[in-house]
């Protein structure tokens, strides 16, 4: 019988210089979008697909994060006195879980980051997942991903079709189709020029990888900027084993820019069954409102 996933590293320790001055001295991960904060939904995902021990890589000015997490005493028992039941439900809806803080001391880059997490991790296999690409909850990336690892036993990537005009943000692969929505990756190019770029499918943060990983991250050497680039890793990599890319065509927002982030918040508001009635009637009536003007 195949192991299952159980475990996800989190890497949040950058210092989330787009949300400045938001992000001087709270975590960018604990940025909310309507009532949770962008850490949460990232966890939420993982939980649905049956993962249930998160290392967090955490950096300076990160532990409200490990607050949000751990129990509050005082706060539950304000709430049972008061017999707001459905609140207390909520903030311990998580509470089932087990998570493990690593400092990363440095923000070295992504693979740095995960490397910090081998003691945890051990000789399992574990998915990856930056919360600032947040995936609609409705939607099944991840799981997708590893009923995909379960098939190969091979790590998978997520991926996305992005505009050209974009594909300089992202690291982009080089692969050939296996199906629909399936491609082996022969090789995977950091942010790329435009023009120079092997294809127009992105990758985008959500990864299930192996556990030879760490080996290869050990090999490395520091790429552009000082920092241990992922993709770079993923490249070693596919030189002893196939990777696979999943076409990921659901919704997605990238939270890690301000736009980005704006565009989560009023779609899952809309979402929202607090506020979505309250919400989709503001929208409209600021949408007839620049109409006219």
């Amino acid at each position: 019988m195949k192991k299952k996933i159980v475990k996800a590293i989190l890497p949040a320790a950058g210092l989330g210089t787009r949300f400045l001055p938001a992000t001087k001295a709270s975590p960018k991960e604990m940025l909310p979008i309507v009532d949770k904060p962008m850490i949460q939904y990232a966890i939420e995902e993982s939980e649905k697909c049956g993962i249930e021990q998160f290392i967090i890589i955490t950096g300076k000015n990160k532990r409200s994060i490990e607050d949000h997490f751990d129990s509050a005493f005082e706060l539950e028992e304000n709430l049972k006195q008061k017999g707001k039941k459905k609140l207390l439900n909520e903030i311990n809806s998580l509470k089932h879980l087990d998570f493990a803080y690593i400092r990363q001391g440095k923000a070295l880059g992504l693979a740095h980051a995960i490397m910090r997490a081998r003691p945890f991790v051990k000789d399992e296999s574990f998915a990856v997942l930056l919360s600032d690409d947040i995936i609609d909850p409705d939607e099944s990336l991840l799981q997708d991903m590893m009923n995909i690892y379960y098939d190969y036993e091979c790590p998978v990537i997520a991926l996305e079709r992005v505009p050209r005009a974009e594909i300089h943000r992202y690291g982009v692969i080089d692969g050939a189709r296996e199906s629909d929505k399936l491609y082996r990756i022969n090789g995977l190019v950091e942010k790329p020029d435009t023009e120079g770029a092997p294809s127009d499918l992105a990758i985008i943060g959500r990864y299930i990888l192996t556990p030879d990983i760490f080996d290869v991250f050990e090999d490395m050497s520091p790429g552009k900027g000082g920092e241990y680039q992922l993709t770079d890793a993923l490249n070693m990599i596919i030189q002893h084993r196939p990777l696979y890319g999943y076409v990921f065509e659901g919704k997605r927002y990238d939270a890690g820019d301000k736009l980005g982030f704006l565009k989560a918040t009023v779609e899952l508001a809309l979402k929202s069954d607090h506020i979505s009635e309250g919400f989709r009637e503001f929208i409209i009536d600021i949408s007839k409102k620049l109409m006219k003007d």
